[in-house]
């Protein structure tokens, strides 16, 4: 190299250019040198080679076998794989008979053994591996279902509170009607139990519905309650005479100063007590 340096022989780049085109060789004696050495006249056994013809579909009938070299298009790609795998097709079936009739198997047996490529160490690496990237998947998984299900609650959830609070909104603008006198009707006190409209009421059956208190009585007994009976409401009754429960003898028989029960009964007045009762007596 230093010396064709020194000539300067060297060019640079990597792409050296030929000038004029390469002198073809046709060594014919070491061609047949080679193809001799190929040649091994064994059993075929020992070769297991299989030439078959170009064929359309190896299952289906004998006529549809042989395909027409011209016919195919080498260009095709998915055509040219097709080719070559119904070709593979022929060649297993008629390797396979040959196989049989020497009486070589062509399956597995149940006990065979063969010692894996890898360690068992190593498969349980791979194991963990699998293991550990399932897991993160079905995690990811339920994540996303949690996040699904989340976005759905609140979905739910502001529907039901932009409901309530059209249905707010609603009942203040007839309240305010009613109170500015452009409106009579208590409806929007009822709620969802809103009364049917007026014209021909039915209940269950066609039979009609009994009419009730209007809605302002309604309202207000839901107020301030149904009331109830108030003569006689203090009259004794059988049970309430015969009651003596509440009885306590050391009120009953009080024999004290003052009144029974009475707090601080013996208790002399105070000072201003005094001179109030001297101002009364005066």
């Amino acid at each position: 190299l230093q010396q064709a340096f020194s000539k300067g022989s060297l060019k640079p780049g990597l792409n050296v250019v030929l000038e004029g085109r390469p002198k073809a060789i046709n060594n014919v004696n070491g061609l047949k040198q080679c193809l001799f050495e190929f040649q091994r006249h064994l059993d075929w056994i020992e070769r297991l080679d299989v030439t078959s013809h170009l064929v359309v579909d190896a299952t289906s009938s004998a006529s549809d076998h042989i395909l027409d070299k011209d016919a195919a298009d080498p260009e095709d790609d998915f055509k040219r794989e097709m080719s070559f795998y119904h070709q593979a097709q022929a060649s297993v079936l008629e390797a396979l008979p040959r196989l049989h009739q020497l009486k070589i198997p062509t399956r597995r047996p149940d006990d065979y053994f063969a010692e894996m490529a890898k360690s068992d160490q190593q498969m349980q690496k791979i194991r963990q591996k699998l293991k550990s990237k399932q897991e993160a998947m079905e995690k990811s998984e339920r994540a996303k279902q949690l996040r699904a299900l989340r976005k759905y609650g609140k979905k739910v959830q502001t529907e039901v509170l932009q409901k309530r609070q059209k249905e707010k909104s609603t009942m203040l603008n007839a309240i305010k009607k009613y109170q500015k006198g452009l409106s009579d009707k208590l409806d929007f006190l009822e709620g969802e139990k809103a009364s049917a409209p007026q014209g021909k009421k039915e209940g269950t059956g066609g039979q009609p519905v009994r009419k009730g208190p209007n809605a302002k009585r309604r309202y207000k007994n839901q107020k301030f309650g149904f009331g109830g009976k108030k003569k006689g409401s203090k009259w004794n009754t059988k049970e309430s005479h015969n009651d003596v429960s509440s009885f306590r003898a050391s009120k009953a028989h009080y024999k004290g100063p003052g009144k029974p029960g009475k707090k601080n009964a013996n208790k002399r007045p105070g000072k201003k007590m005094r001179q109030k009762m001297k101002n009364r007596s005066r």
